[in-house]
C-alpha cells in the first residue's frame, strides 16, 4: 500500500467521498479511496437484516441528490431508478382524522380544508415563499462559500453569491431572515392556524435536528429539506429501487470506470503531517498511504478529534472544533413485517403506505419529545417517520411481506447519569414499536425482526459522531462560510494539503453529493486543473 503516492487520498467511501473521487479522477488525478467498512456508501447502503428482507440501513429516502451529479456520473445509465412518492406525507391525528400532504396543490388544499379553510387559501402563498428562498439555496448548493480571510477574493465571491439575495424584494428578504433565525413554530404561526397543518410542515424542522420546533433557527432546517427534487420535480421525495445502496453502488461503478482505486476494510487511524502539511494517512495495522491532497469525507468532529494528533493543530483551532455542535437525536430502525400496518384513522391499504407516515400530530407533541429526551435521554412518545419501500419495490421483501424504515426523534446522543446506549437500545426500540402500535393496532404483532441503530450504533457503524446524520448541527452558526468553522468554509482544512468533502461542509447534510462536487473543484483549482474539470463536464 505504500509503494505509490497518489494525487488524492480520500478518507471514507460515503457518497460525497465517491463524488469527490469521481470528479478528481475524471480530471486526470490518481485517486485512492479508503473505506473502513466492507462496503462503500457510508450511511447510504442497503443491507439484508433478516433472511429475505433488505432495506436502506441509515439514509432512507431521496430528494436532495444533485441533478448535476446524477448526470455527470451517469447514475441512471448505471441502473439507478427513483420512484416518486404519490403523496409526500400522511399524518394521522389524535381525533381519528388524518392529513395527506402532496399530490399537487389542489389535492393538498382539499386536505387542508378538513382542518382550516384559511390554511387552504394561504397555502399557495406559503409555497411561493418557500420556493423563492429555496431557489436561492439551490443556486448556492454547488458553489463554494467565500472563505473568510481570503482577502479580495473572498469579497468578490461574497458579492457574486449575494446577488441572488439582493434581487429579492424587501418582503422576500424578510422571509429569508425569518427562515434563518426564527423557530419553526414562530414561522409557521405566522402562516397557519391548524395544528395539524403546522405539524405537517414542522416535521421537517426536526429531521436530524436534536431540537424543539420552538428552538430559534429550526425554521432553516425545515427549509433545508425542501430544496431538493426527484426526476425534475422540485420539492418531491422518492424511493431508490434497491434501496439507497443502489445510489452508492452506481457511484462506485462510475468511480472505478474513471480510474479510482477503492479499498474497503481500510480504516484510517491517523492523518500523517510533515511540518504544516498533511502528506498521508496511517491505517489500522500500520500501513501508510501518501498523497498530495488528503481529503476527509468523515465529519469534522471525527477528523479533528480522533484522526489528527493534537500537536498538529493550533490551540485556537482545537478550541473551535470542540465547540462544533454534533448530535442529531436520531434513532434508526428497520423492521421486517408480516403485513402492512393498519392505521386507526385509515386502516385500508392505499397511497399513504407509499408515503412518509409521520407520527407527530402537533408541534406540541414534537416539543414534548425533545423535552423528554433532554431530561431522560429517551422520548416517552417519540417522533416517528415510517416509510414502507417494499410497497413500490418488491425486491426488498418476500411476497406478501414488507420492510419498513423507522426514522425516529428525539433520543439524546449521550444518556444522563453515565448510562450507555448499549444498555438502553432495546428499551428505545420498544418505545418506538409501542408508539406505532398506538396509532396502528396490530403493528407490534406484525414485526418479524428488527434492526436497531441507536445514536451510539450510528457512530460506531458509520462514524457519525454523536449519531449525527448531518455531520454537525444545521444551525446558523454552522452554515455556509462557517461550516464547519469560519475561515475553513471552502473545503480546505487548517493544514496545507488537507481538504474536507463531507456533510460537515457546505451545504450540509442529506444525500446531495454537493460537498463532494465542490471540494473536488477546490482541489483542482489549487492544482491548476479546474479548467480540465470544467471541460470534462
Amino acid at each position: 500500500m505504500t509503494g505509490r503516492r497518489y494525487d488524492a487520498v480520500i478518507i471514507g467511501g460515503g457518497h460525497n467521498g465517491l463524488v469527490c473521487a469521481f470528479y478528481l479522477a475524471r480530471a486526470g488525478k490518481s485517486v485512492r479511496v479508503l473505506e473502513r467498512r466492507h462496503i462503500v456508501g457510508g450511511a447510504a447502503v442497503t443491507e439484508e437484516f433478516h433472511p429475505g428482507f433488505r432495506n436502506s440501513v441509515a439514509s432512507y429516502t431521496v430528494s436532495l441528490l444533485q441533478p448535476k451529479v446524477i448526470r455527470d456520473m451517469k447514475l441512471a445509465g448505471r441502473g439507478l431508478r427513483i420512484v416518486e412518492r404519490p403523496i409526500s406525507n400522511f399524518l394521522p391525528q389524535q381525533d381519528g382524522r388524518y392529513l395527506k400532504l402532496g399530490g399537487g396543490l389542489e389535492r393538498t388544499q382539499a386536505e387542508f380544508r378538513k382542518f382550516s379553510s384559511h390554511d387552504a387559501e394561504t397555502l399557495p402563498a406559503y409555497y411561493e415563499t418557500l420556493d423563492t428562498v429555496a431557489d436561492v439555496l439551490r443556486d448556492l448548493a454547488l458553489k463554494s462559500p467565500p472563505n473568510i480571510g481570503d482577502g479580495i477574493g473572498m469579497l468578490i465571491a461574497a458579492a457574486k453569491q449575494g446577488r441572488g439575495l439582493s434581487r429579492l424584494s424587501l418582503a422576500q428578504q424578510r422571509d429569508v431572515l425569518d427562515l434563518f433565525t426564527k423557530s419553526a413554530r414562530t414561522f409557521l404561526d405566522g402562516w397557519f392556524e391548524s395544528e395539524a397543518v403546522k405539524a405537517a410542515f414542522g416535521f421537517d424542522a426536526v429531521v436530524g435536528n436534536f431540537a424543539s420546533p420552538d428552538t430559534p433557527g429550526s425554521a432553516y432546517v425545515l427549509l433545508h429539506h425542501v430544496f431538493g427534487e426527484v426526476n425534475g420535480k422540485k420539492g418531491a421525495w422518492g424511493h431508490a429501487i434497491g434501496g439507497m445502496g443502489a445510489i452508492t453502488q452506481a457511484m462506485r461503478q462510475a468511480c472505478e470506470e474513471a480510474g479510482v482505486e477503492i479499498t474497503t476494510d481500510a480504516a484510517v487511524e491517523q492523518v500523517l503531517v510533515d511540518g504544516e502539511r498533511a502528506v498521508g494517512v496511517r491505517l489500522v495495522g500500520g500501513a501508510e498511504v501518501f498523497g498530495k491532497a488528503i481529503v476527509s469525507n468523515v465529519g469534522p468532529r471525527l477528523l479533528y478529534d480522533r484522526l489528527i494528533a493534537e500537536g498538529d493543530l493550533s490551540a485556537e483551532f482545537r478550541r473551535r472544533v470542540k465547540g462544533f455542535k454534533v448530535g442529531s437525536g436520531t434513532f434508526r430502525m428497520n423492521v421486517a413485517l408480516s403485513e402492512l400496518p393498519r392505521f386507526t384513522s385509515l386502516p385500508e391499504a392505499g397511497e399513504h403506505h407509499q408515503s412518509g407516515i409521520i407520527i407527530a400530530p402537533t408541534l406540541d407533541y414534537m416539543d414534548r419529545a425533545y423535552t423528554d429526551a433532554k431530561q431522560t435521554g429517551l422520548s416517552k412518545a417519540p417522533i416517528v417517520e415510517m416509510l414502507i419501500p417494499s410497497t413500490v419495490d418488491d425486491s426488498l421483501a418476500p411476497a406478501g411481506s414488507h420492510v419498513a424504515s423507522l426514522f425516529c426523534q428525539q433520543f439524546a446522543p449521550e444518556l444522563p447519569d453515565g448510562r450507555s446506549w448499549d444498555d438502553a437500545r432495546e428499551e428505545g426500540a420498544d418505545l418506538i414499536i409501542d408508539t406505532v402500535e398506538k396509532w396502528a393496532p396490530g403493528f407490534k404483532a406484525s414485526v418479524i425482526a428488527r434492526q436497531i441503530h441507536s445514536p451510539l450504533d450510528l457512530e460506531r457503524k458509520f462514524g457519525l459522531a454523536g449519531g449525527d446524520i448531518m455531520h454537525g448541527n444545521m444551525s446558523l452558526d454552522q452554515l455556509w462560510s462557517a461550516r464547519p468553522i469560519l475561515g475553513h468554509g471552502a473545503y480546505r482544512g487548517p493544514l496545507k494539503g488537507l481538504y474536507m468533502c463531507g456533510a460537515g461542509t457546505h451545504p450540509g447534510g442529506g444525500v446531495t453529493g454537493a460537498p463532494g462536487h465542490n471540494a473536488a473543484r477546490e482541489i483542482l483549482a489549487d492544482g491548476g486543473l479546474w479548467r480540465r474539470m470544467t471541460r470534462a463536464a
